[in-house]
């Protein structure tokens, strides 16, 4: 049995070891090396040969980082010339494999004073808060690239939300909205369009987001889906002369905030009445009769049914096989909560463009799931809202 056989036994004989793997690596790089330096002497280590070119020196010691951890190689010298083995030269496999788990590490929401630990639980040897904050943003090519893509086709539905995060700004810590848009286009399938950081939610704010998605070729939206979120509505209309629908779900939170405790159970009830009914019309004609029934007893909650009629029943002059998905931001929650939970980890970002880095990537991995799973929407009945005339109902259910 040759030496190399008898070592790769006695490796594998240990079984549980906890450094088999990276013994393993060790030896068979040591080998790889061997291997090559023989054929650059045209003969083996010690080996008498007519044909041999080239002797070895010694060797100079080199610690190789690995996914398996730190491995101690002997990389072997010539008399004459020198020899570098491929595997180790900069940019390979393995750097790369670090390059990736530190990106991997930030857009988990890991911060940047944890990822040293992390690369040291790994078998690493550690790199510094700078090299970190360097190699993390080498994603910020890929984020914008994507983020700033063209958008092309119509795009019927657009949901709209907004997260919270905390941000230094001039030695301050303050609170920033982000936001994120995602969309239905004709096929049916659901994208994240962008996204966009501000300090306040104010009308230009709104239109400038807006208006950098029409640039990008953002058009043939219907109906815009959001929270009551300040400025959005106007802007909405002025940019896109869209309807907007305003949350169901989130509505329903406010106005059960204007309702004893005891009586929220039976006034949700009444309201969800409304929601229940076959066509527009009479939807319309339920939401009437409740805020009328409560006006009497929670004046403010009945005023509040009275401006919000047509925005929180937009809906329905829609598509009913729609009517689950477009009535409220639920499409976006899951997204958004994993967003939140991430962006918690790392509690408060250095700058605008570590948000756009990790949100920006979520947003990306996200993207790239949707494409793999079925369409959100039958395309079928998403061609019979764009056929409808602009500015006219695009589905009235009949009486």
């Amino acid at each position: 049995m040759t030496d190399d056989r008898m070592a790769l036994r006695a490796l594998l004989e240990k079984g549980s070891h906890a450094d088999l793997l990276r013994e393993m690596v060790e030896l068979v790089a040591q080998r790889l090396m061997d291997f090559e330096v023989e054929s650059l002497c045209g003969a083996g280590h010690g080996e008498r040969s007519q044909e041999r070119i080239n002797h070895r020196n010694g060797y100079r010691d080199r610690r190789w980082e690995t996914r398996a951890g730190a491995v101690d190689l002997k990389i072997p010298k010539l008399r004459r010339g020198s020899y570098f083995p491929a595997f180790l030269e900069p940019r390979r496999t393995s750097e790369k494999a670090l390059v990736a788990v530190i990106q991997e590490a930030y857009v988990c929401g890991i911060s940047t004073r944890s990822v040293d630990d992390l690369v040291q639980a790994m078998g690493m040897s550690g790199i510094s808060k700078s090299q970190v904050s360097r190699l993390c943003a080498e994603i910020d090519e890929r984020v914008q690239a994507f983020l700033n893509r063209p958008l092309e086709g119509d795009w019927p539905y657009l949901w709209i939300d907004a997260t919270y995060v905390k941000q230094r700004d001039a030695g301050r810590i303050v609170s920033v909205a982000a936001i994120i848009a995602v969309a239905v286009n004709t096929d049916g399938r659901r994208e994240v369009l962008g996204m966009s950081v501000g300090p306040s939610e104010a009308e230009p704010f709104w239109t400038d987001f807006l208006r950098s998605l029409t640039h990008r070729g953002l058009r043939g939206v219907k109906l815009i889906i959001s929270d009551a979120h300040e400025g959005l509505k106007a802007a909405a209309s002025k940019v896109l002369g869209s309807t907007w629908q305003r949350c169901r779900v989130h509505f329903m939170r406010n106005a059960l905030a204007l309702v004893p405790k005891k009586q929220q159970p039976a006034v949700a009830t009444m309201i969800r009445t409304a929601f229940a009914q076959e066509t527009a019309a009479e939807a319309h004609e339920q939401w009437r009769r409740v805020a009328d029934q409560l006006r009497e007893k929670l004046p403010k909650l009945a005023a509040l049914m009275d401006e919000a009629e047509h925005d929180v029943l937009a809906y329905r002059d829609f598509h009913p096989d729609h009517k689950n998905q477009i009535h409220s931001t639920n499409p976006l929650e899951r997204l958004n909560g994993e967003v939140k939970r991430r962006t918690r980890t790392v509690g408060i970002f250095p700058n605008e463009a570590a948000i756009y880095r990790l949100v920006g990537a979520l947003l990306l991995e996200q993207n790239d799931e949707w494409q793999i799973s079925r369409r959100y929407m039958s395309a079928e009945s998403l061609q019979a809202n764009c056929d409808a005339d602009d500015g006219e109902a695009l589905y009235l259910p009949a009486a």
